[in-house]
């Protein structure tokens, strides 16, 4: 008879403690997803250059009333701090320097996958809509799509699209940001 593995549900609080405490080395690539530490996939070439493309195009667009961040932490639960490829926030003149963004904060959360599209789409969409996050962009490098999810309501999203070469698409709460789906995928 076997013994079934314990897991152990963090906090955020303790996530970040063990940090503190050199458990991750400032270079891991790790992420709090419904209190489990876990490892992101790498990043190669094509993503990279994606989300490059994206901060191009978001910074233009954005102006001054939005904050542009790049894989950094948002909090969105006690046991939620996912790090996504881009968020387009609310401007605060701190730069969000006295804490990490929460979800009145988020105006768009954008995931590039290549290799990571149904982690992304079934573990990552949900926790961004069980949060309220009001837009969540999953750029599919392998199909050439951008899935579009909006209107969180009962833990998913209400509203469900995609869009593909040739086509734009404009954020709900950036309505002057405008891109191209060819830009984006480049």
């Amino acid at each position: 008879m076997s013994t079934p593995l314990r897991t152990y549900n963090f906090t955020v609080g303790e996530y970040h403690r063990m940090g503190e405490a050199g458990v991750f080395h400032e270079d891991d690539r790790v992420e709090l997803i419904d209190g489990q530490v876990v490892e992101m996939t790498p990043i190669g070439p094509r993503h990279a250059g994606c989300v490059n493309r994206l901060t191009g195009l978001l910074s233009r667009l954005g102006g001054d009333d939005v904050t542009l961040s790049i894989q950094n932490p948002v909090l969105l639960s006690e046991r939620g701090e996912p790090q996504p490829d881009v968020t387009v926030l609310r401007h605060r003149a701190d730069g969000y320097a006295t804490r990490h963004p929460e979800p009145a904060d988020i105006l768009l959360v954008i995931e590039v996958a290549d290799t990571s599209v149904e982690y992304d789409r079934s573990i990552k969409i949900p926790l961004y809509a069980r949060a309220g996050v009001p837009e969540a962009w999953l750029v599919n490098l392998p199909a050439d799509r951008i899935e579009v999810y909006r209107n969180p309501a009962g833990g998913s999203y209400a509203d469900v699209t995609s869009a593909s070469r040739g086509e734009t698409i404009t954020p709900l709460e950036v309505p002057s940001a405008t891109l191209s789906v060819d830009r984006i995928l480049g």
